[in-house]
C-alpha cells in the first residue's frame, strides 16, 4: 500500500486533494471520508475536507434527486426550472465561499454525490482535477433515474473523471467517460468495527435502554419509553439512516407478521436521532410513520419491536453503540429497497454476523454465495419473514454464514484495499 500511495505521491507534485461534501457526520460517505483523510495525512498527504451548506429547500431538491437516482419517485415533487435554480443559487453561494480554501490549480477535487455536482463548473475556473464520487444509483433504468441524471448532466459535463461504488450504476451518458469503480470499504480498527467484549456490549445496550441493566437516564434514545430487552433474547437488528429506501418499516410489517408470533426473536430497528443529520430532511418524516406502525401493532408484537435513536453529538459514542448492536445480534438485517453500497452489511459480515439483505445495488458486491442471505424481492415481505424465521431456527448455519462473511470481508472489504485503490486513481489524474 505505501509503494502505491509514494508513486502517487511523486506524481501529484505537491497539489491538495480536496473531499466535498454535504455533511460531516450521519452516514456512510461521512464515516469513509473520515477514515480515508485520516489514513492519507499520516502518510503524507495533503489532503483536506470541507462540508458545503444549504437551505432547506435545497436539502429537499437533493433529497429528490437522490431517491430519482435510486429509481424511486420519492416524494414525487417537482424537479424543474425552479428547483435547477435554487440548486444553482446555493451552490453559487458555496462556490464564493470555496474561494476563501484556496483551491489551486493542479489540485484534485473529489466532488461526492449530487449535492456537490453544482459546484463543478466553479472549480474546473479555478484549474483544479475533478472527480465525481458517486455513492448511489440504480441497477434499473426508468423515469426517475433518467430525470435525476438530466437534471445533474449540465454539472457533470463539466467533471473529467467519475467514480462509482458499483459497475451498474453508471448512467449510459457517461458509459464513454474515464468512470473508475471503486468498493468501499470499513476500518477494522474502528470504533464502529473493533473488537469489543461482551460484558462492554451489554453495558452499552444497557445504556441506551436497549438491554436490561443500567440506563443512562440522559440518553432518551427507545422510542414510546418501551421496556429493555433480556440480554439471553435473540436479537434481529436493521442499523439505517431512517429513509424510506431503507424500508425500516417493511422489516417491522415482515418480522411482525412471520416472525413475533412464532419465535422467541426480537427486533432493533436503530438509526440515528433525526435532528442531527442535516442534509435528510425526510429523516423525521419517516421516524414518525415507523413509530406510528410500532404503536399501531399487536401488543404482542409491540413488545418484541424496539425503535432505537442513537444520538449523535458524540461520533466515538455512536459508533461503539452501533458496533454493539451489531455484534449483540443473532441476525444483522438490510432489507432496503434500494441501496448504493450499503456499508452496514459489511460491518455486519466483518463481526460474523450472518446477515439477510436484499439483492440490490451494491450489497450484491459484498456477498457472494455462502457469505449471507441475499432477497431477490425486498418488497416481499413474506419470503423476507419466512426466511428469517428459518435462519434463527437453524443456527449451524448461522455460525458457518458468518465465518464465511467475516472471512470475505478480510479479503476484499477493508480499508487498505481502498487506499490502494485511490492511489491508483490519483496517480492517473495526476497524468491527465
Amino acid at each position: 500500500m505505501r509503494s502505491a500511495v509514494r508513486a502517487a505521491l511523486a506524481v501529484l507534485d505537491g497539489a491538495t486533494i480536496w473531499n466535498i461534501s454535504s455533511t460531516a457526520h450521519g452516514g456512510g460517505v461521512a464515516e469513509m471520508l473520515g477514515l480515508l483523510l485520516g489514513y492519507a495525512k499520516g502518510i503524507g498527504v495533503d489532503t483536506r475536507w470541507m462540508v458545503i451548506g444549504g437551505d432547506p429547500g435545497f436539502f429537499t431538491i437533493t433529497k429528490r434527486l437522490h431517491n430519482r437516482l435510486h429509481g424511486m419517485a420519492g416524494d414525487g415533487g417537482e424537479l424543474g426550472p425552479q428547483e435547477v435554480e435554487h440548486y444553482r443559487s446555493v451552490c453559487e453561494a458555496n462556490a464564493t465561499a470555496l474561494d476563501a480554501w484556496d483551491v489551486r490549480a493542479g489540485d484534485v477535487v473529489f466532488l461526492h454525490d449530487p449535492q456537490t455536482a453544482g459546484l463543478a463548473a466553479h472549480l474546473r475556473a479555478r484549474g483544479a482535477r475533478l472527480i465525481w464520487r458517486c455513492h448511489i444509483g440504480s441497477d434499473m433504468v426508468n423515469a426517475s433515474t433518467q430525470e435525476g441524471w438530466a437534471f445533474l448532466a449540465p454539472h457533470l459535463a463539466e467533471c473529467r473523471t467519475f467514480v462509482f461504488s458499483h459497475a451498474a450504476f453508471v448512467p449510459a451518458q457517461l458509459a464513454e467517460s474515464d468512470v473508475w469503480i471503486v468498493e468501499p470499504s470499513i476500518d477494522p480498527f474502528s470504533d464502529k468495527n473493533r473488537e469489543l467484549p461482551a460484558a462492554r456490549v451489554r453495558a452499552l445496550l444497557a445504556r441506551v435502554g436497549l438491554l436490561e441493566g443500567e440506563r443512562d437516564p440522559a440518553l432518551d434514545a427507545i422510542v414510546g419509553g418501551a421496556a429493555p430487552f433480556a440480554a439471553g433474547d435473540p436479537l434481529v437488528v436493521q442499523v439505517s439512516r431512517w429513509d424510506r429506501l431503507k424500508d425500516m418499516g417493511g422489516v417491522m410489517q415482515g418480522f411482525a407478521e412471520h416472525v413475533a408470533l412464532r419465535d422467541g426473536a426480537r427486533l432493533a430497528l436503530v438509526g440515528p436521532a433525526v435532528a442531527a443529520v442535516s442534509d435528510d430532511p425526510e429523516g423525521a418524516r419517516v421516524l414518525a410513520e415507523c413509530t406510528a406502525a410500532w404503536e399501531a401493532l399487536s401488543a404482542h408484537a409491540r413488545d418484541r419491536i424496539r425503535l432505537v435513536t442513537l444520538p449523535m453529538d458524540d461520533v466515538a459514542a455512536n459508533a461503539l453503540m452501533v458496533n454493539a448492536a451489531q455484534r449483540h445480534a443473532a441476525v444483522v438485517v438490510q432489507k432496503s429497497l434500494a441501496e448504493g453500497f450499503g456499508l452496514t452489511v459489511t460491518e455486519a459480515m466483518w463481526k460474523a454476523r450472518p446477515v439477510v439483505a436484499s439483492a440490490v445495488g451494491g450489497i450484491v458486491d459484498q456477498m457472494p454465495d455462502g457469505t449471507g442471505v441475499l432477497l431477490r424481492d425486498p418488497s416481499d415481505l413474506a419470503v423476507f419473514g419466512e426466511t428469517l424465521a428459518g435462519l434463527l431456527a437453524d443456527p449451524s448455519r448461522m455460525r458457518a454464514l458468518g465465518r464465511r462473511a467475516r472471512r470475505h470481508v478480510r479479503d476484499h472489504l477493508l480499508s487498505d484495499r481502498h487506499l490502494r485503490d485511490y492511489a491508483r486513481l490519483l496517480e492517473h489524474m495526476a497524468r491527465l
